[in-house]
């Protein structure tokens, strides 16, 4: 019986030039297969992002199986930087090169070749769900949480899910992701009054405050970690005035910070930080600070049980390699698939992720097929 290469598929998915939002042909790919395999699918577009749904198996079964994954792929940087063709899937000395090689390309064309052979070969009892988006390296907004949206109204449900977003450091099998940090980012504005230089006394820096700020904010320690998870971080991003002039001090002066924070905060607890703060340097300076913020995701948590349980046993009977349960890292979209049902991430390595040049493993494709057909053998039996 024919087996579905996932090194071939990965190819053919590289040569789609999907830079966010172009569907570029790469979920055209996906659903011509995936419905020769006998699966229903359904695009689900909003904005101007392309998303895919594919189902195999009866609506509302007890037992349903999701995968997750994107198919859009970050800017190539300087074109003239890279040594091959962005999209042009050449391969080298056991490497398959290509903007999305790491990132995801390799991920989503494992497990949808995972699944196409197991629907085939070994007809489950239950369903199995593929959500592939469009819209994972841009603001997110219309993909895996449109798919999110369709699903509810259509009465689609997951009984759990596995996101095959790159986890693995530096070796094959050693990590996986039971949770993620929060993300936030915050853009003060600080007034004071504008003045001459030279006369310091007869205005009012805001500079002076934000640089107060700033340090303030930069030097606390928000926690020092939490079971699961690291200790919570907060990065100085830019201190701005647009000032060219060197007689003047400027009426107005903007700032930025990101937190990723752990279980221990909300994003509704770390905007009133911020604000206390913020009304303290006011008091001290006589300044008037304004504040906006964007919560990109909270923290959240799929407890270790079941499902890493399931993911860890395939992963160490194809590698050899029992993976650690991790949080770190940036953030994903089983932010959003964690409302749905229960969630975690696996995948391949991914140092190469967003870089000129990149790559993967010929070996590691193969080698993440097998272990998704082992996850969803050991799940259905």
């Amino acid at each position: 019986m024919s087996t579905t290469d996932p090194v071939a598929l990965t190819a053919a998915l590289i040569k789609c030039p999907s830079i966010t939002p172009e569907e570029g042909g790469a979920l055209g790919i996906l659903q011509a297969e995936l419905e020769r395999a006998g699966f229903q699918c359904s695009r689900v577009d909003r904005g101007k992002v392309s998303n895919l749904f594919a189902r195999w198996g009866d609506r509302g079964h007890a037992r349903s199986f999701g995968f997750n994954g994107h198919t859009d792929v970050v800017p190539l940087g300087n074109p003239d930087d890279w040594t091959v063709p962005p999209f042009g899937a050449e391969v080298k000395d056991g490497y398959l090169y290509g903007r999305g090689a790491t990132d995801m390309k390799s991920g989503v064309a494992a497990f949808a070749a995972a699944a196409i052979d197991f629907v085939t070969q070994t007809p489950p009892d239950g369903a199995l769900i593929l959500t592939i988006t469009g819209d994972e390296e841009g603001e997110a907004i219309d993909g895996t949480t449109a798919l999110l949206d369709w699903m509810d109204k259509n009465n689609e449900a997951m009984s759990a899910c596995l996101v095959g977003e790159p986890t693995c450091p530096n070796h094959m099998g050693e990590m996986m992701k039971i949770g993620r940090r929060g993300s936030m980012t915050a853009w003060f504005k600080v007034e004071g009054e504008q003045g001459h230089s030279a006369y310091p006394h007869r205005a009012n820096n805001p500079l002076n405050a934000m640089a107060r700020l700033m340090d303030r904010l930069g030097s606390h320690q928000l926690d020092s970690g939490t079971e699961h998870f690291d200790a919570s971080t907060l990065a100085v991003l830019s201190i701005d005035t647009g000032n060219p002039a060197t007689n003047v001090i400027p009426a107005s002066c903007s700032g930025a910070v990101n937190i990723r924070f752990n279980d221990a905060h909300s994003g509704a607890s770390l905007t009133k930080w911020l604000q206390e703060e913020a009304a303290a340097i006011d008091a001290t300076f006589g300044t008037t600070t304004s504040l906006k913020v964007k919560i990109s995701g909270e923290s959240f948590l799929t407890p270790p049980g079941p499902l890493s349980d399931l993911v860890s046993s395939a992963v160490a009977a194809e590698t050899g390699v029992t993976p650690v349960l991790s949080t770190t890292g940036g953030t994903s979209d089983a932010r959003f698939v964690k409302n749905h049902c229960p969630v975690v991430e696996f995948g391949l390595v991914g140092k190469t992720m967003h870089q000129v040049d990149e790559r993967v493993e010929l070996t590691q494709i193969t080698q993440l097929k097998s272990i998704y057909s082992r996850i969803l053998k050991d799940y259905f039996a």
